[in-house]
């Protein structure tokens, strides 16, 4: 029974993973710009589920709120500073001043809510386990699971099957042209990075039960959100799923064969697939 459980608790972390890929994903495949912030927007989403749960004693406003604080503060972030990085060439200048907000995301973040270790439990009705015949594991991981499918299908739709998704691949493919063609690139790209940032954001509120929020853990939830986008594809959103679900069960099944070699084995995956496919499992191949 531990190979299933070791199952669902890769399956659970993947979609976490996937939660934090996709805004990653998003906002690189889109705007082309590289956000080391997003892991400091991942556990701001915690932070604020967390006080949410404490003042008010409800997880899923937690849920709510989460996402629309975290995407207002991308939004802000994007108008005030990091538009004025768009564009080729600023590669640099996005690392250096997205590390910077990181660095200050951090250090805000220590202040608010202290350096201790904040956790909670999960919320009811899912706080009792499943039981079936000898088999008990915990209700909470299937509903992470539930939450990163439901969101990896709204994200389908959304891409393929809205006039906003059009426009967003298109940006995505040519912003040059897109806007030639009247796509109001400017708009699209900053609705895609508030998008983004709020999925990571949502990924730390639903990530609480599971996951206990600490200092570093938003350096440590960024290095495998890249680990993520860079084995699926850059810019993919199919990808970002996929390799989230690989490096879930790796991490899974790593902690339960090999677990002083758990993170060697993620970053082993890492390199096997950039070996045999450079551009990503569903990455486009350069002309």
């Amino acid at each position: 029974m531990q190979y299933v459980s070791a199952l669902f608790n890769g399956l659970s972390y993947g979609m976490l993973l996937f939660l934090l890929g996709a805004g990653l994903s998003l906002v690189f495949g889109v705007g082309r710009f590289i956000n080391l912030a997003h892991g400091g927007l991942f556990i701001i989403g915690g932070y604020v589920g967390f006080t949410v749960l404490n003042e008010l004693g409800n997880f899923w406003l937690g849920i709510l709120i989460g996402p629309m604080v975290g995407g207002a503060l991308g939004l802000a972030a994007d108008l005030l500073v990091l538009r004025r990085l768009h564009g080729h060439g600023r590669e640099l200048d996005q690392v250096l001043v997205t590390f910077g907000l990181a660095l200050i995301i951090a250090d805000a973040t220590r202040a608010g809510w202290g350096g201790d270790i904040r956790s909670v439990g999960a919320p009811a009705p899912f706080d009792r386990p499943i039981e079936i015949g000898d088999f008990s594991y915990p209700t909470y991981p299937l509903v992470i699971i539930g939450v990163g499918l439901l969101v990896f299908g709204l994200l389908w739709l959304l891409l393929q099957r809205t006039r906003v998704g059009a426009m967003i691949r298109a940006a995505a493919g040519d912003p040059q042209m897109a806007q030639v063609l009247g796509v109001p690139t400017a708009p699209v790209l900053r609705l895609t990075f508030a998008l983004g940032v709020a999925l990571a954001a949502l990924g730390g509120v639903v990530a609480l039960p599971r996951q206990a929020l600490a200092p570093g853990r938003d350096f440590e939830m960024l290095l495998l959100a890249l680990v993520v986008v860079v084995i699926g594809g850059l810019g993919r959103i199919e990808g970002a799923f996929w390799a989230a679900l690989l490096v879930g069960l790796t991490d899974s099944y790593g902690k339960l064969f090999f677990p002083e070699f758990t993170v060697a084995m993620i970053f082993g995956l890492l390199a096997l697939v950039l070996i045999w496919r450079p551009e990503g499992l569903l990455g486009r191949r350069a002309v």
